[in-house]
């Protein structure tokens, strides 16, 4: 199988200025956790956008790429993390994503000690025509965090899956902790 992208007819903004100071500011993500489908991964990289204003995909398989020009987990908006379903040897770092329900929890360690919890409110599945880039990407007045992967049937005449399986999770009770 070729490599699948993630959220390839998105076209990624940067978050909205805030009303109200950030809580925690900017950090890098640093780990990944998600107790639900066995997935722990320190295996973090950054990512842009690709010319076509597409949100880039990870170079590695096991990585899980943060969309560094958004907002930061814990930052007011959607904080995007993006990572691949499969690799032509087996699965990746997502293959699991469609697994998650409703109020299942996401952890996220960010790069100043701080751990930032996530609860899930929606799993959904977009064909990559009729990605909602405002849905995803758009301002949503308080943190929350998007995980995104391919999804579908995969079309081996363009290499890609059909479809995106979008993960939205808002900022957990009591959810930042060192």
């Amino acid at each position: 199988m070729s490599a699948p992208e993630s959220a390839r007819a998105a076209e990624p903004t940067a978050p909205a200025a805030a009303d109200e100071p950030d809580a925690l500011g900017h950090s890098t993500p640093v780990a990944l956790t998600i107790p639900e489908i066995d997935l722990r991964t320190s295996h973090m990289v950054e990512l842009g956008l690709n010319h076509d204003r597409s949100l880039e995909v990870p170079e590695e398989w096991q990585a899980v790429g943060w969309y560094s020009l958004g907002a930061a987990p814990g930052q007011e908006g959607p904080a995007v993390l993006a990572g691949h379903l499969d690799s032509t040897t087996g699965p990746a770092v997502f293959h699991r994503l469609d697994e998650l329900r409703n109020r299942d929890t996401i952890s996220v360690e960010r790069a100043d000690g701080n751990v930032v919890d996530f609860t899930v409110y929606a799993v959904e599945r977009y064909a990559k025509g009729d990605f909602p880039a405002e849905e995803v990407y758009g301002d949503t007045g308080h943190p929350e965090l998007r995980l995104i992967t391919c999804g579908g049937d995969f079309d081996a005449t363009t290499g890609h899956y059909t479809d995106n399986i979008v993960v939205f999770a808002d900022l957990a009770e009591d959810s930042v902790r060192r």
